[in-house]
């Protein structure tokens, strides 16, 4: 008999990976790892590192300690990742953190944190179009083109600006991008993808010998805690592999290739995060980055107009592929939970000839299109951090329960030292999280309660575990 909410899917009934569930196995080790590398590689680069070194919003810039807070979100992300890589490769299905809490902790932990994700990827869709929006305007100056100032950002982020109409443009491309099914839509991804790390190098080569070191002084003009306060601001452009462990029910060899695929696509990222903004940092002072396109004008400000051109073309199109990965997640994770019946099943459909959620893929692009054209970035991006935090907690924690739980299991990944590595990604989690601002908690709230009200109301009754109940009575 099930103990109700705290009810648990079985993990051998999972591992029995059903492929007759509307989803085909179309992706290798590489693409699964450009998927990786196009969710972590972008924004932090192209939005978040300018802002943050700066001071945008009226805050107080770390500086070059914006690499400090880089590493330090990078070493919590890591100790996540190996977590992640663990369950990806024992539990092959989609759903990623929702499926993984689900199995181990519960049915009211799986679906708190999947109701999360809802919103923390959708959130990081609309932040990532806002960010590319930046370098469009960059680009449009550069080419002396004036369009309507009303359709050039959120109500609240400039002088007569009443909608962001670029950045809503983007999500709903995406999400038509995604509509084309799952092989066609990682080609593109991955060529993207390629596109984009060459601009990262380019970023990184050329602005090598126009570096000054007088730049680097003061290191930390916030101290140590505005590095901290920044890891928490740039943690979710650290964490796309989370997002590409929902496509698990899509690889070709998903317990062999999806902890690959999430260990190389951290480790790759997280090398050229750490070069590129030192060298935003050292071309430039920090105090005069521009927020909005911090590495175009870093090169316009050395004479080099063409180079901060080049950039911003590549980070609208490279930044194009965080939005697929993270629209990638939560159409995923939306259609775990309906298929598990914790939503409607309407929503699990998918398209008969292409294999992919369809209509959850819609609503996510409108949903995500909605916030990016009217909210401004800053209270955007609050709403993407916590609720990924919480979801690194639960994993670990997971990780050590069904160890402790289940030590016989298969595994083709075992996360090292446990419990200590994910001891932690737990604390380092925490301890990020303790740093966000109390508004964000506040929305946080708001979001949790609704997610109950669902669940008690519709999800708790319509379970698949629930109905098993009823027809085992």
């Amino acid at each position: 008999m099930s103990l109700g909410i705290m009810r648990k899917k079985p993990i051998d009934q999972i591992i029995e990976v059903d492929d007759d569930n509307g989803l085909v196995r179309s992706l290798g080790l590489w693409q699964l790892t450009a998927i990786g590398v196009g969710g972590i590689i972008g924004a932090g680069i192209f939005s978040l590192a300018g802002a943050v070194a700066s001071g945008a919003e009226g805050g107080k810039g770390v500086g070059p300690a914006v690499v400090l807070s880089f590493l330090i979100a990078g070493v919590a992300s890591a100790a996540a990742a190996f977590s992640y890589a663990e369950f990806a490769g024992m539990i092959p299905r989609a759903g990623s953190a929702y499926t993984y809490g689900y199995a181990v902790l519960g049915e009211i932990i799986g679906w708190c944190i999947g109701w999360d994700l809802l919103l923390e990827y959708v959130a990081i869709v609309a932040v990532v179009a806002i960010g590319i929006s930046g370098y469009f305007s960059f680009l449009l100056d550069q080419f002396g083109l004036d369009l309507p100032t009303w359709m050039l950002g959120a109500p609240g982020s400039g002088d007569g600006h009443r909608v962001d109409l670029f950045a809503m443009l983007l999500c709903l491309l995406i999400a038509w991008l995604l509509t084309l099914g799952m092989k066609n839509a990682a080609r593109v991804e991955t060529l993207v993808v390629g596109l984009k790390v060459a601009v990262v190098l380019l970023v990184i080569i050329v602005g090598f010998f126009h570096i000054k070191s007088d730049n680097y002084s003061p290191f930390a003009p916030a101290g140590f805690g505005g590095a901290m306060t920044g890891a928490a601001t740039v943690f979710f452009a650290v964490f796309g592999y989370d997002a590409m462990s929902t496509a698990a029910e899509e690889s070709k060899d998903a317990q062999k290739h999806m902890p690959k695929a999430i260990m190389y696509s951290l480790a790759i990222s997280m090398v050229l995060y750490f070069l590129a903004c030192l060298t935003l940092v050292g071309i430039q002072n920090y105090g005069e980055i521009d927020p909005d396109a911090g590495f175009s004008s870093a090169f316009a400000s050395v004479g080099l107009d063409g180079i901060g051109t080049i950039i911003a073309i590549g980070a609208i199109i490279g930044i194009l592929t965080v939005m697929f990965t993270f629209m990638l997640g939560v159409t995923r994770v939306w259609f775990a939970m309906s298929r598990d019946g914790l939503l409607p099943a309407w929503f699990a459909k998918t398209d008969a000839k292409r294999h992919v959620p369809v209509r959850v893929t819609w609503i996510a692009g409108i949903l995500s299109a909605a916030i990016a054209g009217l909210m401004p970035i800053a209270e955007a991006a609050e709403l993407t951090n916590i609720g990924i935090l919480l979801a690194f907690v639960v994993v670990c924690a997971a990780v050590i329960r069904l160890r402790q739980a289940r030590p016989e299991l298969p595994r083709s990944f075992r996360c090292p030292a446990v419990p200590i590595v994910p001891l932690i990604g737990i604390g380092f989690s925490l301890w990020l999280i303790s740093f966000l601002a109390w508004e964000t908690w506040l929305r946080f709230a708001v979001w949790f309660v609704l997610g109950l009200i669902v669940y008690f109301a519709y999800s708790r009754k319509h379970s698949l575990l629930a109905t098993r109940e009823v027809v085992e009575k």
